[in-house]
């Protein structure tokens, strides 16, 4: 393991006498991930970042919050000339081992809350990055134009940041909205079965928050929803890909592109902190036909008009 370990790092090491190396830490394999770092390598490319004058190093942590921990570490060792970080999970592990070396991250949540940046406007440190937030208050709005919800499940996991944090927001609008939110915790398999089928009883629809619980789950999970009969949604357009009834969501290669121009903007000179947390400002609403049809829901005209993308 050491001497693997040592061969990684001289590879890392070895940078072109006139060129960058850029590391590009992915957290895992979900779709909106590979999305994300795709938008930002094809920005890279597309700015002449490419061939022998630019080594862009690209790992992938596999969902384990260790292994990225590790890869950061070595990332951090390697002294390169900027990180990239997909995932916020990536993302904390790299900001908390690199200091020194521009950090910029794609598809987080809430980089504030999640303790990467100081704040929206300016991150105070080394990072900067494009989030993936979306506005709970249009999100409700738009599975309202669906279905008449007033009781929203919230599938959640505790000590994962982002499945966190989509809990919070939903909780800060529950009584703006007329909303009753009603946590349902999914720590580990099984707790579908334990906690899940009860709480549909006494709920509208569920929203399914993004984390590697609930991503392994996510079969389970769609099934005993549609089963009873009850929307779902999410802002994660992985999430209706796989099941899920609607979302609306950001574009993650859109979000890595942005992410992308951000780098090229401090290779050029710019400072992290001088690029503000902004992200694409564009919504779509996405729709699984395929559980539509197995939930025996009726879709409007009105409502079809609205949809950006549909799931056969």
């Amino acid at each position: 393991m050491a001497a693997a370990a040592s061969l990684l790092f001289a590879a890392y090491s070895g940078q072109a006498a006139t060129g960058n190396t850029i590391g590009l830490l992915v957290f895992s394999e979900d779709a909106r991930f590979v999305r994300a770092a795709k938008g930002i390598k094809d920005t890279l490319e597309g700015a002449g970042m490419s061939g022998p004058r630019t080594r862009v190093i690209e790992e992938n942590a596999e969902g384990d919050k260790t292994k990225a921990a590790a890869l950061a570490e070595k990332f951090a060792l390697a002294r390169m000339d900027l990180v990239f970080a997909v995932g916020t999970q990536a993302t904390v592990a790299a900001a908390r081992r690199i200091k020194d070396v521009p950090l910029v991250f794609a598809e987080v949540y809430d980089p504030v809350e999640a303790r990467i940046a100081k704040a929206w406007k300016s991150s105070g440190n080394n990072t900067t990055g494009t989030p993936s937030k979306g506005h709970m208050p249009k999100l409700i709005e738009c599975l309202r134009r669906f279905a008449p919800v007033r009781s929203l499940a919230v599938l959640y996991t505790p000590g994962e940041a982002n499945s966190e944090l989509v809990l919070r927001d939903l909780r800060l609008v529950e009584a703006e909205l007329a909303l009753r939110v009603v946590p349902v915790q999914f720590a580990e398999k099984g707790d579908a079965v334990r906690f899940l089928s009860p709480a549909l009883r006494s709920v509208d629809a569920l929203y399914v928050t993004g984390s590697s619980v609930i991503d392994r789950e996510l079969s389970s999970v769609v099934v005993a929803v549609t089963k009873a009969k009850k929307v779902s949604t999410s802002h994660l357009p992985d999430m209706v890909e796989r099941g899920v009834l609607l979302g609306l969501c950001t574009n993650p290669y859109l979000i890595g592109r942005s992410a992308g121009e951000k780098a090229l903007r401090i290779l050029q000179g710019a400072k992290p902190s001088s690029i503000p947390l902004d992200s694409p400002a564009v919504m779509n609403i996405i729709l699984n036909l395929r559980t539509a049809r197995a939930g025996g829901f009726t879709i409007s005209p009105d409502f079809m008009k609205t949809v950006s993308r549909t799931i056969e």
